[in-house]
C-alpha cells in the first residue's frame, strides 16, 4: 500500500476505484457454461463489508451506491438463469474486519448481538428473498459461536419456509465450531482435498490463482495452476466423494482475465470427453489404484460402469489395474471418446492389463488426462 497507493489511502478510498465499466454478464455467463460447471457461487458480500447489491443494510457501502453503480448479483443472477442451466449460489460473509458494530460485540465477547441482528441476518434475509440463490455459502465466522450469529434460526427459515426451501443447498460455516461438523456439505478448510473417502458430502474450494481468491496485477505465469493441475485437482477430489469449486478472480473494471478464462475453458474441453466419469458419479469401492500411480476411480450407478481415469498415457502403451476384477467374455473396456474396444487380460484374482490403442497426438480424445470405462467388473 505505502508503495502503490497516496499517503493517507483508507480502506473506503477504494469503494469508487470499483468500476466495473466491462463488466458483461450475458459474456461471464457463457463463459462459466462453457467451463462444465454445473453451478455458481459469486461473492456477494466478501470480509471488507462491500455488497455487490443495493443492500438496505449497507448505506452507502455497495455496488450501487458508490463505484459500479449496478446491482452486479441481479445482473449476473439473470444471465446465468436466462443463458445457462447452472445453479446460481452466492457467498457471503457473516463478520466485516471493520464495522464498529462487530468490533464492540467481540470487545463484549460476543455477550452483546448488535452486529448480526441490524447487519447479517438482514442482509442473509434479503439476498435469499431478492435473488434466490440455491447455495447459500456462508463464510467468516469471526470466531464468535453460531448462537451469536443465529444460524439455526437462519437455516430453519431457510429449509422451512424461505423461498428456496425445497432446493437449496448449504455449506458448513456458520459459527466456531460448525466447520467440517455440521453442514449441507463440508468444506473444512480451504483448497481441502483429503484424498480419501469421506463419510459426508464435501467440496473443495480452491483457487486457479495457487496464492490468491481475488486478481492480482503482479501475478506471475507459474502462480497459476496449469490445466494438468486442475483436471487431477477435479479427478481426485470427484473419486474421493467431493465436489470441486475452482475460484477465479475478476479484475476492478469487471473483466474474467483471459488466463482464467482459457482454464474454464480447457475444463469445459476435457469434460466433453469425460464428463461422464465425472457428473452423477458416486465413488467406487477403491479410489485410486493399488499398482499404477495416478489413477483414480469413481462409479457411475444408472450404467453400472467404473470409470477409471489416468493421468498419465503409458509409454509402453499397456495400462496395468490393480483394483478391478474382471470376467472372461463379460468385461468390456472403453476409452470415452474413441470408438473401438479395448483388448485386455485379466491378472488373476484381481487386476488386468489393458492395451490402449496407439493414436497420433491428434487422434487422441482430449488431452491432460483420460478415461477407460468398464462394464461387468467387481
Amino acid at each position: 500500500m505505502e508503495a502503490n497507493y497516496p499517503p493517507g489511502f483508507r480502506y473506503e478510498d477504494f469503494g469508487p476505484l470499483f468500476t466495473a465499466e466491462f463488466f458483461d454478464p450475458n459474456q461471464w455467463a457463457d463463459i462459466l457454461k462453457a467451463s462444465g460447471a454445473k453451478y455458481v457461487v459469486l461473492t456477494s458480500k466478501h470480509h471488507e463489508g462491500f455488497t455487490l447489491w443495493g443492500s438496505k443494510y449497507s448505506w452507502n457501502w455497495n455496488a450501487v451506491d458508490v463505484g459500479p453503480k449496478r446491482d452486479l448479483v441481479a445482473e449476473l443472477a439473470a444471465s446465468v438463469r436466462n443463458r445457462t442451466d447452472l445453479h446460481f449460489g452466492l457467498y457471503h460473509s457473516l463478520f466485516e474486519w471493520f464495522n464498529p458494530l462487530f468490533l464492540e460485540d467481540a470487545t463484549n465477547v460476543f455477550k452483546t448481538r448488535k452486529f448480526p441482528t441490524s447487519k447479517s441476518l438482514p442482509e442473509l434475509y434479503e439476498i435469499v428473498t431478492k435473488y434466490q440463490p440455491e447455495i447459500i455459502w456462508s463464510d467468516g465466522n469471526g470466531n464468535a459461536p453460531d448462537t451469536y450469529w443465529n444460524s439455526t434460526g437462519f437455516l430453519a427459515w431457510l429449509y422451512n419456509d424461505s423461498p428456496v426451501r425445497d432446493t437449496v443447498v448449504t455449506n458448513d460455516r456458520w459459527g466456531v465450531g460448525s466447520i467440517c461438523t455440521h453442514g449441507g456439505y463440508y468444506t473444512c478448510s480451504d483448497r481441502y482435498n483429503p484424498g480419501h473417502l469421506l463419510p459426508h458430502k464435501w467440496e473443495n474450494c480452491m483457487t486457479i490463482d495457487r496464492r490468491s481468491w481475488g486478481y492480482r496485477r503482479d501475478a506471475q505465469l507459474s502462480d497459476y495452476l496449469t490445466i494438468e493441475d486442475l483436471v487431477k485437482q477435479l479427478v481426485e477430489t470427484v473419486s474421493c466423494g467431493g465436489n470441486l469449486l475452482m475460484n477465479i478472480g475478476p479484475t476492478h473494471d469487471g473483466r474474467i482475465a483471459v488466463i482464467f478464462e482459457e482454464r474454464l475453458r480447457q475444463m469445459g474441453a476435457w469434460l466433453e470427453v469425460n464428463g461422464e466419469a465425472i457428473y452423477g458419479t458416486k465413488p467406487w469401492r477403491a479410489q485410486n489404484d493399488s499398482v499404477t500411480p495416478e489413477v483414480w476411480y469413481t462409479f457411475s450407478p444408472k450404467e453400472g460402469t467404473v470409470n477409471a481415469v489416468f493421468l498419465n498415457w503409458p509409454v509402453s502403451g499397456i495400462l496395468e489395474l490393480g483394483e478391478p476384477q474382471a470376467k472372461l467374455g463379460e468385461t468390456q473396456v472403453k476409452l470415452a471418446g474413441y470408438k473401438e474396444l479395448l483388448k485386455w487380460v485379466a491378472l488373476g484374482e484381481k487386476g488386468l492389463i489393458i492395451a490402449l490403442p496407439q493414436l497420433t497426438p491428434k487422434q487422441l480424445p482430449c488431452q491432460w488426462g483420460w478415461t477407460l470405462q468398464l462394464t461387468a467388473i467387481k
